[in-house]
């Protein structure tokens, strides 16, 4: 296991540019012109919203922390990279993705009990022998180079927390941002930390100037799983409004006060590069407004429809 994250496999061979992530889905859509003209898919953040809240659903059963879910989220964003989604059964992944995610986060699970209760989630799955998860398990770690081993950014986020002041809300919200950070590409383009700046920035920032509005915090709970419900509610961490009008309008910026200042002047000082913090902060904003405009149900009736004419089970 690398210790440091820019000796990681992760840093090494899975962290791109956005022109590199354009060309790797370009190549896969050339390869499928078909598929593409006949199943067009929705906002991929969407059908990431749509991933990460079953995947919630699905851990809440199994008692799963939440850096299960991450990563396996990351395992599902790094297949699909290189493997097109409308020739799989995204069930099928996700539910892999999650019992492989369990074993490199030292929290193995039985895989009838992953099967079993994945079934009773998702019809759609299709399932009901353990070898195709067996299978899909070995397809999938020779998919990713069995380069498995992830940096996320909470360990960064624990490590911020006391140097900057965070309040006990702050932190839930900069954890919330992480976990939705996961829809995006930023796991794919930015080292750990910088993620975590980025949520830290934008939790210091909005709280103050929202504080009873357009706000989604965190549990307190060990499994870290959000406070608004389970899967199929779907809630963000921030509204779009909330974050594009704090940012545009620099709404937060004179309430949070020395807070902020100390934030800043930190990174002044620091080798942080900021072109990223602030392209991962425009990221994030732009999903909460994506986030606003999301249906789940038209998200599951495109996945079931290219399933059902591609015979995939």
């Amino acid at each position: 296991m690398a210790a440091n994250y820019y000796d990681s496999t992760q840093a090494k061979y899975w962290t791109f540019t956005r022109p590199e992530l354009l060309a790797h889905r370009t190549t896969l859509s050339s390869l499928h012109p078909g598929l593409y003209q006949k199943h067009p898919l929705p906002d991929p953040r969407h059908i990431g919203i749509y991933m990460q809240s079953h995947l919630i659903k699905l851990a809440r059963r199994l008692n799963l922390r939440q850096q299960a879910i991450a990563t396996a989220q990351v395992y599902i964003k790094r297949f699909y990279l290189r493997v097109e989604i409308r020739k799989t059964n995204p069930y099928l992944i996700m539910v892999t993705a999650l019992y492989l995610s369990c074993k490199t986060e030292e929290t193995p699970q039985h895989i009838r009990l992953m099967l079993g209760e994945a079934a009773r989630q998702w019809p759609e799955l299709g399932v009901t022998e353990t070898s195709k998860i067996g299978e899909c398990e070995f397809a999938l770690i020779s998919t990713l180079g069995s380069r498995l081993i992830l940096h996320h950014p909470y360990r960064a986020l624990n490590e911020l927390q006391g140097i900057f002041g965070l309040s006990a809300e702050e932190s839930q919200l900069a954890s919330s941002i992480i976990n939705d950070s996961y829809i995006t590409d930023l796991p794919l383009l930015y080292a750990p930390h910088v993620i975590a700046i980025t949520a830290i920035f934008l939790a210091v920032v909005l709280r103050p100037a929202n504080a009873n509005s357009g706000l989604h915090a965190f549990s307190n709970s060990a499994s870290g799983f959000p406070a608004s419900g389970g899967a199929g509610n779907a809630s963000p961490s921030l509204s779009g409004s909330t974050a594009q009008s704090a940012l545009a309008g620099f709404a937060g910026l004179k309430q949070a006060g020395p807070k902020l200042t100390k934030l800043v002047d930190w990174l002044a000082e620091s080798q942080v590069d900021m072109e990223a913090i602030v392209d991962a902060t425009q990221e994030m904003v732009s999903l909460y407004e994506c986030w606003e405009s999301y249906n789940e149900r038209s998200v599951k009736e495109t996945i079931s429809k290219f399933m059902r004419d591609g015979g995939i089970k």
